[in-house]
């Protein structure tokens, strides 16, 4: 029985590590082959229209995909915005749309808007703080996200008229255009200088910025 009890343990070790070994494998080759996109068609990564923050000229920029209705996204905003501030003069956010859940097109039309208010930062920070109060995937209250935007400094009347224009549809179509030739299927999704995260994570992202930022200061 003791030699049963040991083989169903050996065989379970075998399993799990040859799962580990499996999933670290398909995120290599995942990142590879989205490193080969992003070097290939990097233009996809920074459009015209993209909300920029932090200086033009930085050297290094990370590059998010986001939806304004994901979680993760909401969790990562500070760990983004604090890098920013450690790297004050290096480090530059630019910001793409992946509208994955449902009713996020509404907001992202609304946060285009904002632009010509010279709003679209406190409508964003303002609109994730909101989050968890309209992003319900299977039901979105995106009223209750127009609020939010609203708090942020926003004339809302003036925004849902403008998020009307023809200009604001081309925008977000770009970002799926691109979102889908560079392989980004979930969010966030961050490109540091054209870099994939070699795995998904808050160290990962913090580590890869730091490695540009050295690069650039050499």
């Amino acid at each position: 029985m003791k030699n049963k009890k040991i083989a169903v343990f050996a065989l379970l070790a075998f399993v799990v590590a040859a799962f580990l070994f499996g999933m670290k494998a398909y995120q290599r080759s995942t990142q590879t082959v989205q490193e080969q996109k992003a070097t290939q068609q990097s233009d996809r990564l920074v459009r015209m229209h993209s909300p920029v923050l932090g200086p033009q000229n930085a050297p290094v920029t990370i590059v998010e995909f986001l939806d304004p209705a994901c979680e993760t996204c909401r969790a990562f905003y500070p760990l983004v915005k604090q890098l920013m501030a450690q790297y004050p003069q290096e480090v530059r956010l630019v910001v793409r749309y992946a509208p994955f859940h449902q009713g996020s097109d509404q907001v992202i039309q609304l946060l285009e808007a904002s632009k010509a208010q010279n709003k679209y930062w406190p409508v964003l920070e303002s609109v994730l703080a909101a989050q968890p109060l309209w992003a319900d995937h299977g039901n979105p209250n995106i009223g209750l996200a127009y609020k939010a935007a609203e708090q942020g400094g926003l004339d809302l009347q003036k925004a849902l008229a403008d998020a009307a224009a023809p200009t604001i549809d081309a925008v977000l179509r770009q970002d799926v255009e691109d979102l889908t030739a560079l392989g980004v299927n979930k969010t966030p999704t961050f490109f540091v200088n054209g870099r994939p995260l070699p795995s998904f994570g808050e160290a990962q992202l913090t580590a890869l910025v730091a490695e540009e930022v050295a690069k650039a200061r050499k």
